[in-house]
């Protein structure tokens, strides 16, 4: 079932599901894992014993902490002395978290690479579910999978083989990136092709909130895109020290807005930028253009319609302007400007009775693209 409907889900986007094969015994490629640490020591232990444990593949760890104050540091040298797949890097003075990553990348030996945050896990056979179609396929660059965000105890694993394959061409997939406007890679569920981060080069300095949307498009201009369909290939794990909302307001409305000008960001230095000449580019940045400026302007009234007295509507509505100008002509702008001459509900009222409707399907809309994205990956 899930099988035939992921088949179903994938085709508007161009993508093709293809029936999973296991990796041969006889095949043991070599995959590095990069660990950027900071404060982090304490989650060190069970991110590379689930890095460790991986079967069917030689694994590479390279733990890079990037001047931790709490002694993590010191975990990272200790985890090192006990065994020597695990590579320590000790950072003398602070460099921030996109230099932690590239200097472990510079480091890579394998012929695959991953980045996996010290507080995150990858799951059991991760590595070698997605290494299988990466050898089975040798035009597809990356391939990613589903990733469970979990609180406190590692979640436990349902399912372990391989429901399906799905690939796009890159084309393909960065066309349905910029037809959403959203990133739907966590980071650490990731496998690249190490020659392909060669040839497109590794995180870029300027894109710090959104670097890792910016890197798979721009692997997607010289690749194909794979994903994993059934089981989890990594697990997120939320706690009050993450960085998306220590450094990026994750989760709070000053959140939202840093998080839709990231993404603008990261798709003008894709189109800026590109490593070959990306087709119909032109055409593309206006689709995206388009789609972020309706999302500024829907949030915003989403918003309004929930009496959300301190939002930041405003901002909102001159970053989507900024975006795209001929955005104040859509029906995204037309509604935010009738909400506004209505008025808020009153503060008693969880949403204005005019626009509760709307209201409902934003919030089907959001759970809908999770469910996708979950099931195969668009």
């Amino acid at each position: 079932m899930r099988t035939a409907l992921s088949r179903l889900l994938v085709m508007p986007s161009g993508g093709h599901s293809i029936p999973p094969v296991r990796l041969p015994d006889s095949v043991r490629p070599t995959v590095s894992v990069v660990v950027p640490c900071y404060n982090y020591g304490h989650f060190l232990p069970a991110c590379v014993e689930s890095i460790l444990s991986q079967e069917g593949v030689e694994v590479e760890v390279i733990i890079v902490d990037d001047a931790s104050p709490d002694g993590s540091g010191e975990i990272v040298e200790k985890l090192a002395a006990t065994d020597d797949r695990i590579v320590a890097v000790r950072h003398e003075r602070n460099q921030g978290h996109i230099a932690t990553y590239n200097d472990g990348f510079a480091r890579a030996t394998g012929d695959y690479n991953v980045m996996l945050s010290a507080d995150d896990l990858l799951t059991p056979g991760s590595l070698s579910r997605s290494v299988a179609l990466l050898e089975a396929m040798p035009n597809v660059g990356f391939v990613y999978g589903p990733c469970r965000q979990f609180c406190g105890e590692a979640p436990s694993m349902q399912e372990t083989q391989a429901k399906s394959w799905l690939t796009w061409s890159g084309a393909d997939w960065i066309e349905a990136r910029c037809r959403s406007g959203f990133n739907v890679i966590a980071t650490s569920e990731v496998v690249m092709r190490a020659s392909v981060m060669r040839q497109v080069g590794a995180y870029r300095p300027e894109l710090p909130h959104s670097g890792d949307l910016e890197l798979w498009m721009r692997a997607a201009t010289v690749s194909d895109v794979g994903f994993v369909v059934g089981p989890e290939q990594a697990w997120y794990r939320l706690h009050e020290a993450n960085m998306h909302k220590t450094m990026f307001d994750g989760g709070t409305a000053n959140g939202q807005l840093v998080d839709l000008r990231e993404r603008w960001a990261a798709f003008r230095m894709l189109f800026e930028n590109a490593v070959v000449p990306i087709p119909r580019s032109s055409e593309l940045e206006a689709v995206v253009r388009r789609r972020l400026a309706r999302q500024a302007f829907n949030t915003a009234s989403y918003a309004f319609a929930r009496g959300f007295r301190h939002f930041p509507v405003s901002e909102f509505a001159d970053l989507g302007v900024q975006i795209d100008p001929s955005v104040t002509r859509s029906g995204s702008a037309r509604a935010l400007s009738r909400r506004q001459r209505v008025g808020m509900p009153p503060e008693w009222l969880a949403v204005h009775p005019l626009w509760a409707p709307r209201a409902a399907w934003s919030r089907l809309e959001g759970r809908a693209r999770t469910w996708r994205r979950g099931l195969v990956g668009v």
